[in-house]
């Protein structure tokens, strides 16, 4: 990486935290994107410095745009979009639409996501082969993580504001929701 690296975010995706650098060489017009280390985009030879570079990120091909927007003289302002979305809105409003739990099993750190919408359960960027069952007071979707047994109950809050209550257990034992 050279001395034009002038922006770098951390985006929380259901198949894990993707690392986005971006380079751009203002005297050169150079643009380059790298994605968890590994060079997605380069371009060389950019007349224009400002415009924006839409690239994929992940196993989920989640759609991300850099804009470049010149602030005074020189100086440039780097903004990351996500689905549309500036990085802030996708964050708050992905908080809404998933639950995360970090845990460690058998000595390896599993961060484990449930998206709300499909009931598609990740774990540290596999998605996981799931049956689900309705069990009294809501839904059950069973998977496994090595030898465990992992069951994501989904109930009722009774309250409406908070709509349904996710609650991961990891053989038989209450795992807390984090981020």
């Amino acid at each position: 990486m050279s001395g034009d690296l002038v922006a770098v975010w951390d985006v929380a995706l259901s198949d894990g935290v993707h690392r986005i650098e971006f380079e751009h060489g203002t005297t050169t017009g150079k643009r380059v994107v790298y994605i968890d280390g590994k060079e997605a985009i380069r371009r060389d030879w950019m007349f224009k410095l400002v415009g924006k570079e839409t690239f994929h990120v992940g196993g989920t091909n989640t759609k991300a745009t850099i804009n470049i927007d010149a602030v005074s003289g020189f100086a440039y302002e780097y903004t990351l979009e996500i689905n549309g979305q500036s990085l802030k809105n996708y964050m708050e409003n992905r908080s809404k639409v998933t639950s995360t739990w970090l845990l460690n099993l058998d000595g390896i750190d599993c961060r484990v996501v449930l998206e709300k919408d499909s009931m598609d359960i990740w774990c540290n960027g596999q998605k996981m082969e799931t049956a689900g069952e309705f069990v009294d007071d809501g839904t059950e979707t069973h998977f496994t993580l090595g030898d465990h047994d992992c069951c994501i109950k989904a109930m009722s809050s009774g309250k409406r504001r908070d709509g349904i209550i996710h609650t991961l257990l990891v053989d038989g034992m209450e795992i807390s929701e984090s981020e």
